[in-house]
């Protein structure tokens, strides 16, 4: 055992400097290209039980750096909205005071959505779902009546409940129910939801139910108010440590497909039948209505590009505002109006790679804004293969090059002992610069991060080479100049002896 043990450490000690230091940068170079692949491991590959375990030992190894490079390309260049297709209008603090706390009797709602639609929007959405029924409702209110009140309570009957009024509302205008998606059951949560028909065009095999992600209850409106409305969407947002950074456009429910708030509220002003969706056998490709088409990544989730809330402020309307008849038309017509809770401790506050807290309303309408512009951010299935191919082949070229003796420029990087440093910091930023560049200007997030993270690595140990090689020459030369020294020394000593015994020879003759 000692003597394997004795073994390995002289191997140890010996890799740095193996093949003038190119084992130990191969190594390097293929382990972190492997873990980055792992880390980030492609839709259209099965994923390996082995991962679960990776994933354990060396959580978010190159995925925290790789989002933190994305927020970054965010902030450096914010989306700047160039029109406004969608006006919010919040349920806020100044509605709340005036109107009363939330929730509100349903026929109350109702009369917020008939201000809304009397200016001719193109579609209303709202953020928010009524699973439970509403107990001022006439009806509720007379079941619990006492026996005494019995006419009373026969003339609250005979009155349209609530919901009925909601539906009404719901019914007249075009009009989209949200609804949030679980994993497991709750005391409210259903199985189904009554959403608008989605046709998959794909090829055989293609199938988006496998790759998107999927749920199997959802907690959505009663049904009488999901057939008054004229769509039911989603409104599930995509959390990583605790920032929204993706969106789906659709989901899966069960055995089938339903659609995110954004894509079926296009769909609903358009008046289309159905959400298409195109995928491949890698995962879902794209989803489209009417003539828009929405690249996503395989799982149906679509990268948001942000604008800064600042700039997003005059989309909002307070819902006080609306129901005093002091809102400029203009502000709804033909406009994608959503409605939502803005108000204290009501509103769910979201982050976003800006470093803002919105609320959830408004990243439904940074998602409606980044369609109508058509200003998408992509990261294709392929770019994370061409990451992967770029990372190796540069790196073997920078380790088959760099070590040869022929070469002024290696000549040159050996005898500044930083020289590797300095080469691998100005490659790293030329690669910085570059999707800095592909992120401005098309919109592709290219893995700058991981990129910086293996090339520091390969030329990194490069530079740990040269300073042992450089230790190791001191040491020789020092040896030598020693061994030189005491060379001459023995020689004088030598010279001395026989000089004297030259001069007893001569003095005796």
């Amino acid at each position: 055992m000692k003597r394997y043990r004795d073994s390995l450490i002289r191997f140890l000690k010996r890799l740095p400097s193996a093949y003038h230091g190119r084992l130990m940068a191969v190594t390097i170079l293929l382990g972190l290209s492997l873990l980055n692949l792992l880390s980030e491991w492609p839709h259209e590959l099965p994923r390996p039980d082995f991962l679960d375990t990776v994933d354990r030992l060396l959580p978010d190894s190159f995925g925290t750096p790789r989002q933190l490079l994305f927020d970054h390309f965010q902030r450096w260049f914010p989306r700047t909205p160039t029109a406004q297709p969608v006006t919010i209008v919040a349920i806020d603090d100044r509605t709340l005071a005036a109107v009363g706390q939330w929730p509100w009797p349903r026929n109350r709602l109702a009369v917020l959505i008939d201000a809304i639609a009397a200016h001719k929007p193109a579609a209303i959405g709202l953020d928010i779902y009524m699973p439970e029924a509403d107990q001022t409702s006439p009806d509720r209110v007379a079941d619990n009546l006492p026996a005494t009140a019995a006419s009373l309570a026969a003339g609250l009957r005979a009155l349209p409940s609530h919901e009925a009024i909601l539906a009404r509302s719901l019914r007249a205008t075009r009009s989209v129910l949200g609804a949030v998606a679980f994993d497991h059951a709750t005391a409210n949560t259903r199985t189904d939801l009554l959403s608008a028909p989605i046709l998959v065009h794909g090829a055989d095999g293609a199938n988006p139910l496998d790759s998107v992600l999927r749920y199997h209850y959802v907690l959505a409106s009663l049904p009488e108010l999901q057939a008054a409305a004229h769509g039911q969407a989603m409104l599930n947002v995509a959390l990583d440590q605790g920032t929204v950074r993706r969106i789906p456009l659709i989901l899966g429910l069960g055995n089938h497909l339903v659609p995110g708030m954004a894509i079926e509220m296009l769909r609903v002003a358009t008046h289309s039948p159905m959400v298409e969706v195109f995928a491949s056998p890698a995962g879902v490709l794209s989803v489209g209505v009417a003539d828009v088409q929405v690249p996503t990544q395989p799982n149906g989730e679509m990268w948001l590009h942000f604008a800064s809330i600042r700039s997003t402020q005059n989309r909002y309307v307070s819902a006080r505002d609306v129901l005093d008849g002091q809102v400029d038309a203009e502000r709804f017509r033909n406009k994608l109006v959503l409605v939502g809770l803005t108000g204290t401790g009501l509103s769910d506050v979201r982050a976003t790679p800006l470093g803002e807290q919105v609320p959830g309303i408004e990243i439904q309408a940074q998602v409606i804004e980044t369609i109508f512009e058509e200003h998408f951010l992509q990261r294709p299935a392929w770019l994370k293969w061409g990451e992967t191919v770029f990372i190796i082949t540069f790196g073997l070229l920078v380790i088959w090059y760099l070590p040869r003796t022929d070469s002024r420029f290696a000549t040159f990087i050996r005898s500044f002992r930083r020289g590797s440093a300095v080469l691998g910091i100005t490659l790293n930023l030329l690669s910085l610069l570059s999707c800095v560049l592909l992120f401005k200007y098309g919109g592709l997030l290219v893995d700058a991060a991981s990129i910086f993270i293996i090339g520091s690595a390969v030329m990194g140990s490069f530079f740990s080479t040269a300073l042992l090689d450089d230790d190791a020459k001191k040491q020789r030369d020092a040896a030598r100049a020693h061994t030189d020294d005491g060379g001459k020394g023995s020689g004088k000593s030598i010279d001395g002896a026989l000089a004297r015994w030259k001069r007893i020879h001569r003095s005796s003759k």
